[in-house]
């Protein structure tokens, strides 16, 4: 891995992705995914990423989130270049950084409540108030002591939403956030989006497919075969 020497950073500047390329597969099979991919993110902003199929936006996500390293480029988290070290990535990732995924990787053995729970724990945190208004927030109320195999889809997806917002990170990203939600449950989820991103200043970088979903943010931002058409 090769990793280029920053000389500088706005501190405006929550997220800073540059010439990131990622590839998988060897040989023939070796498929590029990003293409020297430039991104920043603000902070504090709403950012939505479109773009279709198989255009690289999950792997993007993946990457900025500090679950997959670049095969090249430089990420910087608050002003400051990510080791490449799994270890102090992985720190970093826990303290400063809430993912909700596509398939929500909940515990099946915990209820709902002991998901956001031991997600806290982790973190040397515990549950407070903020965690009983999410999940009111999200109509979740009712489903608490319950494990996913007795959620539906749709709440379990709220359910991840609550865990990925619980320890209060500096940046939430989510992977297609309404993508199992009917219209009621997605617009609720946005308007905690919303609303978390004026009044806690929370940043947010979101992939979507959904049009309405992009219009909640401050931008939007196309991807297409692997590069941001505007970063």
């Amino acid at each position: 891995m090769r990793w280029r020497t920053v000389l500088h950073d706005d501190q405006d500047n929550i997220l800073i992705g540059r010439g990131l390329h990622k590839s998988f597969g060897r040989g023939r099979a070796q498929v590029h995914v990003l293409r020297g991919l430039d991104l920043t993110v603000r902070r504090g902003e709403f950012l939505a990423v479109m773009g279709p199929s198989g255009c690289g936006k999950s792997t993007l996500l993946h990457v900025l989130g500090l679950m997959t390293p670049p095969d090249e480029g430089t990420i910087l988290l608050n002003g400051r270049p990510v080791p490449p070290g799994a270890g102090a990535r992985t720190v970093l990732r826990r303290k400063q950084i809430g993912f909700v995924f596509q398939r929500f990787n909940l515990l099946g053995v915990l209820s709902a409540a002991d998901n956001i729970a031991i997600s806290l724990r982790v973190r040397g945190l515990r549950a407070d108030g903020r965690i009983r208004q999410l999940f009111e927030a999200l109509n979740l109320t009712e489903v608490v002591h319950r494990k996913p195999g007795q959620l539906s889809i749709g709440e379990q997806q709220r359910v991840a939403v609550v865990r990925a917002l619980a320890h209060r990170p500096a940046l939430l990203l989510a992977d297609e956030p309404t993508g199992n939600l009917d219209s009621e449950n997605g617009a609720a989820l946005l308007d905690i989006f919303r609303r978390m991103n004026r009044k806690e200043h929370q940043t947010i970088v979101m992939i979507t497919h959904a049009a309405d979903a992009a219009q909640r943010a401050d931008r939007i931002v196309q991807m297409k075969d692997g590069i941001l058409l505007d970063g």
